[in-house]
């Protein structure tokens, strides 16, 4: 009997078969509901810590703690309300961007070619990789009188504070992704002819992404300390939030200075759930995640 070859099907692949697996185990929940649960979930719990920050916050208002300097939470409100309605506001907001987004770029960079070389030149890994460990250890402030002494009062003293800050945070994240490679990857990139910087740039990196992303947040939370403590003790620019929040200090203003407290910690929050967004993405990509669940 003759076989049609052309009704023949193909095997499925391993990503299609789990995705029909994904796709079956979801399949008795409508869209919208799922949705709706995952919001929930991820929104409850930071209602819930909010409400009890503020019942804590009214409660020592109440008790007239330091009543001369702890403001109410519906007077802090109002402050920043109205701050959000001034140009001055907006333009701290992007004196500070520029400085973040320029020391974390270096950082970036600085910490990937430290990383990545230590990770791969046994020597440098005997001779500085504790070393590497010991600066992530070290609070960003006290590079604050190095800083001044190499570059004065400037915008460069705080962009240096910020890479010896973090940097050492993207390099640990670099040598652990890349030590985490499995060696059989090299060896498959190596027999398809990857060899020196193309075995690292479509082998090493790419599986060592992960974790080299989970350096990469890190290096951002110590590169916002050390930004906003140069901001805070060189004062360069007094139109950043920085400098806002020291002038405000200095006048006394303190419903200012808890409202610049507040816009400050939101931006990291901000940039805390894009760099989760993205991690979870990339789990879900390499497969680190049950994607049922996310």
């Amino acid at each position: 009997m003759a076989v049609d070859h052309t009704s023949t099907l193909s095997a499925p692949t391993l990503d299609q078969a789990l995705a029909g697996l994904d796709a079956l185990d979801a399949a008795g929940r409508p869209a919208h509901d799922q949705l709706s649960r995952r919001l929930w979930r991820a929104t409850w719990p930071k209602l819930v810590a909010l409400g009890l920050i503020l019942l804590v916050w009214q409660i020592a208002v109440w008790l007239h703690w330091k009543p001369y300097i702890l403001q109410s939470p519906t007077t802090v409100a109002r402050q920043l309300w109205e701050l959000l309605g001034t140009s001055l506001f907006w333009q701290a907001c992007w004196v500070t961007a520029q400085q973040a987004i320029i020391g974390y770029l270096l950082v970036l960079l600085v910490g990937g070619i430290v990383g990545t070389a230590v990770a791969r030149i046994p020597v440098l890994r005997a001779g500085v990789g504790s070393l590497i460990t010991g600066m992530q250890t070290m609070p960003s402030v006290l590079w604050y009188p190095l800083a001044i002494m190499l570059f004065g009062v400037s915008s460069t003293a705080i962009i240096m504070m910020m890479i010896l800050g973090a940097a050492p945070a993207v390099a640990n994240g670099f040598i652990s992704g890349i030590d985490q490679v499995p060696p059989g990857f090299l060896r498959v990139g190596r027999m398809l002819g990857a060899r020196g910087l193309s075995l690292e740039r479509h082998v090493v990196l790419p599986a060592a992404f992960p974790t080299i992303l989970g350096g990469m947040k890190q290096g951002w939370a110590f590169a916002w300390h050390a930004l906003m403590a140069g901001e805070f003790l060189v004062l360069v620019n007094p139109l950043s939030l920085g400098g806002r929040t020291v002038n405000a200090v200095t006048q006394g203003e303190w419903a200012v200075v808890v409202a610049m407290m507040i816009v400050i910690v939101f931006i990291g929050i901000v940039v805390d759930v894009c760099f989760s967004r993205v991690d979870r993405g990339v789990r879900r990509r390499y497969g680190l995640i049950d994607q049922s669940s996310a």
